[in-house]
């Protein structure tokens, strides 16, 4: 059964949440609304329908004139198997000695590399985006020049996989957590698929405001892979909850981010250690001075 999309962009939450709303009363209605700010500083908001039947384009016309919209464009999606085209689409990533993988890749893992399972479908985080192999690569980079972390937080963790990939290595208190439970689920449930039950500690939080994430602070090692904003509004806390002597791996960053990023970080008090492109992604390892 073929579906439908119809896709806009328009200035400002407000109108844009108002006409997601008004999409909802569309006759016929879609499947779904999804209402999202474009992450490139452009203050600019998309907006968007699934239809399992072909949309009235002339009322999205009139909702696109109603609120400052862009026309909508209209699209039909060819009939797929979804999970058979990701499975196709995501071979497994390597990223120093961490190799991502797929169940459907279980018989390629390779010798002397530490296996990470991962499936695609689960949540961000598979190892194939920039963002998290950029993350994976920097990991591997500190673990070449002999560091050694015993307590780490991966903070807005997506599947995890950092952390369990910290945990592959190291042994002490790791921490992982995000501000959506469903990731947090899946987090869990990575673990068990790795064999990995209580090796690291998923926790529902919003940054470092968790009990059990204050309680382990200072860390010797902190992921952050999210976005621009967060990251930002997230520096002090960050800063201050990093041991002097350790590193905090920052991602989710355009490139066109990663200096105004990085000046915040270094005026909260760390130094850059390290900075990595992949495509249109930066990631940033940051070095707070001192003895671990």
């Amino acid at each position: 059964m073929p579906t439908y999309t119809a896709l806009t962009t328009l200035t400002g939450k407000a109108a844009a949440e108002g006409l997601g709303e008004a999409m909802e009363r569309l006759t016929p209605e879609p499947t779904g609304v999804g209402v999202f700010e474009v992450e490139d500083g452009s203050g600019l908001w998309e907006v968007g329908g699934y239809f399992t039947e072909t949309p009235d384009e002339t009322a999205l016309a009139v909702l696109a004139a109603a609120f400052g919209a862009k026309p909508f464009v209209v699209s039909e999606l060819p009939e797929t198997d979804w999970v058979a085209h990701v499975r196709r689409e995501l071979a497994p990533v390597e990223a120093g000695r961490f190799f991502v993988y797929g169940s459907h890749d279980a018989d390629k893992l390779p010798d002397g590399r530490i296996p990470l399972l991962i499936e695609a479908a689960m949540a961000f985080g598979t190892g194939h985006h920039g963002t998290t192999l950029g993350c994976l690569r920097a990991l591997d980079r500190l673990i070449e020049e002999g560091f050694e972390a015993r307590t780490v937080a991966d903070i807005g963790c997506g599947t995890a996989v950092l952390a369990m990939a910290a945990a592959r290595v190291w042994q002490g208190d790791i921490l992982a957590s995000d501000i959506d439970e469903v990731a947090v689920d899946v987090a869990e449930a990575n673990l068990r698929a790795n064999g990995m039950d209580g090796a690291v500690r998923c926790l529902e939080a919003a940054g470092f405001d968790h009990p059990d994430l204050k309680a382990h602070a200072p860390y010797d090692l902190i992921f952050a892979n999210i976005l621009k904003g967060p990251l930002v509004a997230l520096a002090p806390d960050l800063t201050e909850n990093l041991r002097p002597g350790g590193y905090a791996i920052l991602s989710g960053i355009l490139n066109e981010q990663a200096d105004d990023v990085l000046s915040v970080y270094v005026q909260n008090g760390t130094n850059l250690h390290a900075r990595n492109m992949i495509g249109e992604w930066t990631t940033l390892v940051l070095h707070k001075e001192g003895a671990i």
